[in-house]
């Protein structure tokens, strides 16, 4: 058996793979680089954890002197608490390999980069931060000079458009490299407050017995951001919210919010359980969405005249298993909101008979809140009797704030590149679980019709503010 052979039999069985020797940066020039994924370099940098060549490609006139300087402005600009040491590491271990993707010369010149920085043999990391078109044209690249053969494939999101389009994608990609050393980038699952689910969930007596249809009433999923598109108007109005956040980012939300518990904590076990999750989650019914977009939106840069791409969107779920049958699940999402926050509410039933009033009538029912951004904790909505001589429950907010407690996470992209590098899986999406994500949104994919106008800074088109 190959070393390759070894690390793909180790991985498919949910160990880690091999570390890497080289990381192979695509679109080292590209905003994402510059904004999230150079600052997240720079933090491995200063923790130890990144010490192999970062080898840069980009359709760029730079020399590798201007992209070190790049990389220190980028860093600065992120972070206000740079160790000019550390800096100075992670520029000294970036390098630049120059030109076009579609051209056979760039990834010859790649090939002789990584075996000159990195020796012959060893174990490489390809980075994938340019747009889904260019995926295979870089995969068929790589295996033009043998760069597929010792490696992993990390791609950015989106994952294709559609469920077939995800599909086609794969097939791209799978000609050169076997699925268990594709990464399918949600830097979502990179987040710790949404681990935190996880924990809370089942390390957790108190929460997990009632976790369950008998005494979950619904649950409500908001995704708010106070900020409209900006200049990024081109690339949101070929997308719009269910494609940017909702069809990736919150239904990994849901999935592990409401999935069984894994057999075990290994990457192919939480697969598993999110995968049996999602499956029994039925397509999205039209009837229950609500699609708005923000007055002055169709005035961005690069958003076509009328436009119907929706920037906001509330749609309901229902879960067809046991654990779940009959509790709906409610999501909303859009920019322009008048905050930005991230975070599950799950609103408990009522006692069977209510024996006290409340301050202004019935009281309302118990709730969880789980705050994933910006602030994450857990706050437990109670009942108390209010001081006096009648017996009134009052509502009594039990919070914790996760991070005055524990200290500061690591950014998403942080974990993304640490994932990357050691060859872990666990917080990338796999093939199977993106398939039920797209046909659970299938059914309002590019609908076409007229999105609900809203006021920048409201919740959304009127009737469905709450």
């Amino acid at each position: 058996m190959t070393a390759a052979d070894a690390a793909a039999t180790d991985l498919a069985a949910g160990h880690p793979g091999p570390r890497a020797d080289v990381l192979v940066l695509f679109g080292v020039t590209g905003d994402l680089a510059r904004k999230m994924i150079l600052p997240a370099l720079y933090r491995l940098v200063e923790r130890g954890e990144l010490t192999v060549p970062v080898i840069g490609v980009a359709r760029t006139d730079w020399n590798t002197e201007k992209l070190r300087e790049h990389v220190g402005h980028s860093v600065e600009a992120a972070l206000d608490d740079v160790e000019p040491a550390a800096l100075r590491r992670l520029q000294g271990l970036v390098h630049l390999v120059s030109g076009d993707y579609g051209d056979p010369l760039t990834f010859g010149r790649l090939a002789y980069a990584v075996h000159r920085h990195a020796g012959q043999g060893t174990f490489a990391v390809h980075y994938l931060a340019v747009p889904p078109g260019l995926f295979g044209v870089v995969a068929d690249g790589l295996a033009a000079v043998g760069l597929h053969e010792f490696s992993r494939l990390v791609v950015e999101k989106p994952f294709g458009r559609d469920l077939d389009s995800a599909r086609t994608l794969d097939a791209l990609l799978r000609r050169h490299f076997a699925d268990e050393r594709i990464f399918r980038v949600d830097h979502y699952l990179g987040k710790e407050p949404v681990e935190d689910l996880l924990v809370l969930r089942f390390a957790n007596t108190l929460l997990e017995p009632m976790w369950n249809r008998t005494w979950v009433e619904r649950i409500e999923i908001t995704m708010a951001e106070d900020f409209d598109v900006a200049e990024r108007g081109s690339f949101y109005d070929s997308v719009g919210a269910v494609r940017d956040v909702v069809q990736n980012h919150l239904l990994q939300v849901l999935a592990y919010l409401t999935m069984d518990a894994p057999h075990t904590d290994a990457a192919h076990d939480q697969h598993d359980a999110k995968n049996h999750l999602l499956r029994a989650v039925r397509p999205v019914d039209p009837a229950e969405v609500v699609r708005g977009q923000y007055i002055g939106y169709r005035d961005a840069a690069g958003v076509a005249a009328g436009s119907t791409t929706e920037t906001y969107v509330a749609l309901t779920l229902h879960i067809d298993n046991w654990r779940w049958s009959g509790v709906p699940v409610h999501i909303r999402a859009g920019k322009a909101l008048p905050r930005t926050v991230v975070d599950v509410v799950v609103v408990l039933r009522e006692p069977p008979r209510m024996l006290f009033t409340g301050t202004d009538g019935a009281p309302p029912p118990n709730r969880i809140r789980l705050c994933l951004q910006p602030d994450a904790g857990v706050t437990f909505h109670i009942l108390a009797k209010r001081p006096g001589g009648d017996d009134v429950a009052t509502e009594l907010p039990v919070s914790v704030d996760f991070r005055r407690m524990l200290g500061p996470v690591h950014a998403p992209y942080e974990r993304v590149f640490e994932d990357a590098l050691a060859g872990n899986p666990a917080h990338f999406a796999r093939l199977d679980n993106l398939e039920q994500a797209w046909r659970i949104v299938g059914p309002i994919l590019d609908v076409g019709t007229e999105p609900l106008p809203y006021v920048p800074g409201t919740w959304g088109p009127t009737h469905d503010r709450s």
